[in-house]
């Protein structure tokens, strides 16, 4: 990642110090997302402090290169997340209002992609309040938006 024309140089800085011993604050999952004969990598590089996501990655065996990986998804939006929903790459962020705290954002905005041909295509995506789920946790109610 550090040589990776992608990823900008905030995230690169923060991928060169360790937050506590050894320990940095990235996320990295193996998954078939693309098709290709070996897992997909995808990586969430986090903030030290607070855990809140500053990139989300999918990196791809590069074809006919036997340890080289190409970047075929990229996201540096604040509070990004990259999951896997279904075979498909989910990507949620955190929504906040003015008066919001770091810690307690409003709602979440959530896009799932398809790999098609040779690139990550939009297929749905939707919103979800956090005021409009239940107290105890529960799911959203009929309100929540959804596209696709």
């Amino acid at each position: 990642m550090k040589d990776d024309p992608k990823v900008s140089a905030d995230v690169k800085k923060s991928l060169y110090k360790p937050c506590a011993a050894d320990e940095y604050a990235i996320d990295v999952t193996y998954a078939s997302l693309t098709g290709s004969e070996a897992p997909d990598v995808i990586v969430n590089v986090m903030t030290c402090a607070d855990s809140v996501g500053i990139g989300s990655y999918v990196y791809r065996r590069s074809s006919g290169a036997r340890d080289g990986y190409d970047n075929v998804y990229a996201n540096e939006q604040p509070s990004v997340h990259a999951g896997i929903s279904k075979g498909e790459l989910e990507i949620s962020t955190q929504t906040y209002a003015p008066s919001d705290k770091v810690c307690c954002p409003s709602g979440e905005n959530v896009v799932v992609y398809r790999w098609t041909k040779d690139r990550f295509a939009e297929h749905e995506k939707y919103h979800t309040d956090y005021s409009k789920t239940t107290v105890a946790g529960g799911t959203p109610d009929d309100s929540a938006v959804s596209e696709g």
